[in-house]
C-alpha cells in the first residue's frame, strides 16, 4: 500500500465485520486490509506491512490468541486488538499479559477502537 496511511489488518471469520470494520478504519484515516482466519493473514504479503491487527479472539482454525502466539515468534513488535463477543474474562487478562494493547468487546464504540489504534501506533516504531 502507498498512501502513507498506516495499515491495519483486520481478522475476523465474521463477514461483517471483515466488510464493515475495515470501512470504518478508512473513514479513521488508516488503510485496512481483512482477513477471514488467521491462517489466510499469516500467508498473506501483509503481514511485515501492517502498523497494527484487530483480531477476533473466537475463530475456526487459528485462534486469535493463537495467532498471538504464533505472531509473537515472527513479528513481535506486531500491536495486537482483540475484539470479541464472548466475554471471558481468563481470556481477556490471558492476551493482555501476553502483550496484547487492548481486548474489547462487541460492540465496543468508535472511541474506544480509535483510543486502542493511537496506542497500538504509539508503542510501534516509525517504518
Amino acid at each position: 500500500m502507498s498512501s502513507g496511511r498506516p495499515l491495519v489488518s483486520v481478522v475476523d471469520d465474521d463477514e461483517s465485520v471483515r466488510e464493515s470494520l475495515p470501512d470504518l478504519l478508512k473513514e479513521l484515516g488508516y488503510d485496512a486490509q481483512p482477513f477471514s482466519s488467521a491462517e489466510e493473514f499469516l500467508a498473506s504479503s501483509y503481514v511485515p506491512e501492517s502498523r497494527c491487527l484487530i483480531v477476533d479472539i473466537a475463530m475456526p482454525g487459528m485462534t486469535g490468541p493463537e495467532l498471538q502466539l504464533e505472531l509473537g515468534r515472527r513479528y513481535p513488535a506486531l500491536p495486537l486488538i482483540f475484539i470479541t463477543a464472548q466475554i471471558d474474562e481468563a481470556v481477556r487478562r490471558r492476551v493482555l499479559e501476553r502483550g496484547a494493547v487492548a481486548c474489547l468487546y462487541k460492540p465496543f464504540t468508535e472511541e474506544a477502537l480509535l483510543a486502542a489504534i493511537e496506542q497500538a501506533l504509539g508503542k510501534l516504531a516509525p517504518p
